[in-house]
């Protein structure tokens, strides 16, 4: 189908290029990473809630970190596994489905931002001011943040893509793997300046609010590890602070790769790549990075093994 056909609400996804050598360890590649991603990140979860030792704030944000990667990698995983089994001319999506699609890819990646911001600032508290730690970051806290992390790119989102189904289409090409708001604007040869001012605002608040809040956190914890001479409390922090910041660094080259390279068409496969990495490969990683790293979480996961083995 050519790009300027427009066949109803029938969308071609242009899809991963995999040669016909690599198409089965691509394929079996990715189902295990799936796999993986719900397994753990399901499982984090379960033996949180499980124990009451933690069911804390910490680990409560680390839930929500493992929710939204489910959610984020049942949105697009699936979605290349069906295409890779399907030709290039048979890979296809109703425009609902893809407008659907697009606003889940956004929800998630803009939650992955905030819900970071959060577990910042609950760092900065428990380290930069743990007598007050307590006090401010209750269990109720954390709900209130969350909700409110979630409910403010549910709103910000569906303006975001609420924009782009206003408009017509005169084609029917998605040239992504999968669909997101570019690719959604894209398919109209009306006007798409307000699409362009309200997209570049948003990524300006979203990443400008994200980049600013956990910059200033960090300096601020480096600042007093410095001129702290506790070395326990300094081996703590680098301990947590290190794996959010290689999370953090990683989600946001690959969240600004995306944005960028969506203006130069010629790099199209490199801006696959960065949104595997954004979508697939951080919510594989999250659950190991913030789980097992964790002293106490790995105390559980052996006396959990433990217990299974006397059973």
């Amino acid at each position: 189908m050519e790009n300027g056909t427009f066949v109803g609400d029938i969308l071609i996804l242009e899809g991963l290029y995999v040669t016909s050598q690599s198409f089965i360890p691509t394929f079996i590649f990715l189902l295990l990473i799936y796999i993986f991603i719900i397994m753990s990140n399901i499982g984090l979860v379960v033996l949180i809630f499980r124990s009451k030792s933690l069911l804390q704030p910490m680990y409560l944000l680390v839930c929500n970190m493992s929710i939204n990667d489910v959610f984020g990698a049942t949105v697009i995983i699936p979605h290349f596994l069906r295409d890779l089994l399907f030709s290039d001319s048979e890979r296809y999506i109703h425009y609902i489905d893809c407008a659907f699609q697009a606003f889940c890819v956004h929800l998630h990646m803009g939650t992955s931002h905030t819900v970071l911001m959060i577990m910042a600032f609950d760092r900065y508290l428990a380290i930069c001011n743990p007598l007050r730690y307590a006090a401010v970051m209750t269990n109720r806290m954390v709900v209130l943040l969350s909700a409110a992390a979630w409910g403010t790119i549910f709103v910000l989102v569906a303006i975001l893509v609420g924009l782009s189904i206003r408009l017509s289409r005169c084609r029917s090409v998605i040239f992504n793997p999968f669909c997101d708001n570019p690719s959604l604007f894209k398919l109209s040869c009306e006007s798409i300046l307000i699409n362009n001012i309200y997209g570049l605002g948003y990524t300006v608040v979203v990443l400008g609010s994200s980049l600013c809040s956990v910059t200033l956190t960090y300096l601020r914890i480096a600042m007093v590890c410095l001129s702290s001479k506790n070395k326990a409390l300094n081996s703590k922090a680098l301990q947590t602070c290190a794996t959010h910041l290689i999370v953090y660094v990683i989600l946001v080259v690959s969240h600004f790769l995306v944005v960028i390279l969506h203006r130069f068409p010629l790099l199209a496969d490199l801006r696959k790549v960065a949104s595997v990495v954004g979508h697939v490969v951080l919510p594989a990683l999250n659950p190991v990075i913030y789980g097992l790293q964790n002293k106490e979480i790995r105390h559980m996961i052996k006396t959990l093994f433990h217990n299974n083995k006397v059973t």
